[in-house]
């Protein structure tokens, strides 16, 4: 069964985005869970997906809290809805929104199509992560117990940094015995 890839990029910074790959039949409610987990968002609020043209038009609305596809209905159901079901083209794109108050946007776009899928693997799969993805809520940071680990590992701590620097140079030479006065050196002049 071939699965399709598609590449979602933060709308705030394209150097931020995550690959996931999707089976054919799974559906829109399937990818949308995939992507708050990319970006580790919580799944406490609405979403919609849009289809979208080259210049990120909005087109029809696939939303989360739609229950049933109905004809004409403004919005398609997220979990009736397979993602294969609204790929036209080669290179498909669709909005996808998150928590309306917030509007946390980003852009979706198939990438490519693989043949065969990866036994070891539950899909949809997340298959690259580029760059630190927006915080939900408040700042994401480095996790302290990390920070702690790094300055023991290279011993970082304050009074051996402060002793380490502005050394070099008092007495008119650098460490390796270079006179760093400015006088002394060749020079070259055009």
């Amino acid at each position: 069964m071939p699965l399709l890839r598609f590449r979602v990029y933060w709308e705030e910074d394209d150097q931020v985005y995550r690959d996931i790959e999707v089976k054919n039949g799974q559906t829109f409610l399937e990818f949308h869970k995939a992507i708050l987990q990319a970006y580790e968002f919580d799944g406490k609020h609405t979403a919609s997906f849009f289809e979208s043209n080259d210049r990120w038009t909005r087109g029809r609305e696939i939303n989360s809290e739609v229950l049933v596809n109905k004809k004409d209905a403004p919005a398609l159901s997220m979990m009736r809805t397979p993602v294969s079901a609204l790929i036209a083209k080669p290179d498909q794109k669709f909005l996808y929104e998150y928590d309306p108050a917030k509007k946390w946007s980003f852009l979706v776009e198939l990438i490519g199509v693989v043949k065969e899928e990866d036994p070891k693997r539950t899909y949809p799969f997340v298959l690259r992560k580029e760059g630190i993805g927006p915080a939900q809520y408040g700042i994401k940071g480095v996790n302290p117990d990390k920070l702690t680990e790094v300055e023991e590992k290279y011993d970082l701590s304050a009074d051996e940094m402060a002793e380490g620097f502005g050394n070099e140079g008092e007495d008119g030479t650098t460490s390796f015995g270079f006179d760093n006065s400015g006088g002394g050196g060749d020079s070259y002049e055009e």
